[in-house]
């Protein structure tokens, strides 16, 4: 690994930047201060960007909006982030550019202010691909600097990233009612400006990326062969069943995310701003078993976590399309609870599966991720003009049975143990 002169003109070597004792401290301590500010710019990030598909209904009614345009729309969004973010992981891991995420806010404020005039169907597109560029850039490489700053404690830094996202999407539904249904499309511009807050943030921490970053990512990948002792084959197979897991979690959480709303107004005769409020206490479920997820994957084996969050699911979503409005709203926040706390689980595990690809693998993962949440919206989006919405739960209420497939993964980890690099001899 090698760091930038200060000209720009001749690599350095991370070990000429620090003195050995420096090398203990920074491998060993948590960062919490950088894992808070990640958390907190996730939050900004997938907050705006949420309020994409929270503005679903207006968008619907003001455009005449079929269910598939609307599932393209959330398409046009996801894919373009899947499809960048295991490219912009993979270049961080080969040249990493700290003051990339600062960067990246600014595709997200661009998009936001396209959404906030556009007049057409296309121009809706074109905003939407730009809020997926911003998410490409953003996700990888925060998912990096969460990775550096844990300090051997990878499911709680990764957890605390993640929660500021699920935190921020959330959020967005209530933004949403509050300002956008009130003030209408041209408030996302207004909004769009908090971009410029998580810059500032962002400046920040990739300037501790370069100073400190990178000497930790030098030493996690100097003793990564140590890390994790096993095999290509038995790897490759972990890594394929963690994305067929991602898939099923990912597809469902589609539905609820695209959909809720339009369910329960088609069901229960809600309003919009009542159905957009029972879509954020979902959401926020989320994002509380987002943060449970990653310190008990590190305290009991990330492999259980994975196993129980998926499968464990199956009972609840199998309920919900039967449920009365009173326990819909239990059922989905026990669902939220439970699906959530398998992704910095999966995430961790396939970093440990990859040493020395944490870029690669966080782009892979998160990219995949919203590109399955944006097929399975266009898809699900289909079958609901085809048939229903009350369909697309009946349908989707069997995703989780994909879970038993955990029962594949390698066991690559011991209950109770915190992985940590060797000591350095001195």
């Amino acid at each position: 690994m090698e760091a930038t002169s200060p000209t720009g003109e001749h690599p350095i070597p991370a070990d000429a930047l620090v003195t050995p004792h420096v090398h203990e401290r920074e491998r060993d301590d948590t960062v919490f201060a950088v894992l808070v500010a990640i958390s907190f710019c996730h939050l900004l990030n997938d907050m705006m960007q949420s309020l994409l598909p929270a503005i679903y209904p207006n968008l619907k009614l003001q455009f005449g909006l079929s269910f598939v345009q609307v599932g393209l729309v959330t398409f046009a969004y996801q894919i373009t982030a899947s499809l960048l973010q295991p490219l912009v992981g993979l270049y961080a891991d080969r040249r990493p550019t700290p003051l990339a995420l600062p960067g990246g806010t600014l595709f997200t404020l661009a998009g936001l202010t396209i959404l906030s005039l556009a007049h057409s169907y296309a121009v809706l597109l074109v905003g939407a691909c730009l809020l997926g560029v911003g998410s490409s850039i953003f996700h990888p490489e925060s998912s990096r600097v969460a990775r550096m700053a844990a300090g051997g404690r990878f499911g709680l830094a990764q957890s605390l990233f993640q929660v500021g996202g699920n935190a921020g999407s959330a959020l967005g539904p209530l933004l949403a009612a509050m300002v956008v249904v009130r003030y209408g499309q041209s408030s996302l511009g207004a909004i769009a400006l908090l971009a410029l807050l998580s810059g500032a943030v962002l400046w920040n921490v990739g300037l501790w990326y370069k100073r400190h970053g990178l000497v930790r990512l030098h030493n996690a990948r100097r003793s990564a062969g140590a890390a994790t002792a096993i095999d290509d084959r038995h790897a490759t197979r972990g890594i394929v069943v963690l994305l067929i897991l991602v898939f099923s979690k990912y597809v469902y959480l589609a539905s609820l995310t695209s959909y809720y709303t339009f369910y329960l107004i088609h069901r229960f005769h809600l309003s919009i701003g009542s159905a957009q409020m029972h879509l954020f206490v979902f959401l926020a479920a989320v994002a509380a078993g987002t943060l449970i997820g990653g310190p008990i994957g590190d305290r009991f084996g990330r492999r259980y976590v994975i196993w129980l969050s998926i499968l464990g699911a199956l009972p609840f979503t199998l309920l919900l399309p039967q449920a009365s409005l009173f326990w819909t709203g239990p059922l989905t926040v026990v669902i939220g609870l439970i699906l959530a706390s398998a992704f910095p689980a999966i995430v961790v595990f396939a970093q440990d599966l990859v040493p020395g690809k944490v870029g690669m693998i966080s782009g892979l993962f998160f990219g995949f991720s919203f590109g399955m949440a944006g097929l399975g919206a266009a898809v699900l989006g289909w079958l609901a003009d085809r048939t229903s919405i009350e369909t697309v739960y009946q349908v989707c209420a069997f995703l989780p049975a994909i879970g038993i497939l955990a029962a594949w993964l390698p066991k690559v980890e011991h209950r109770g143990a915190i992985r940590r690099p060797p000591p350095r001899p001195r």
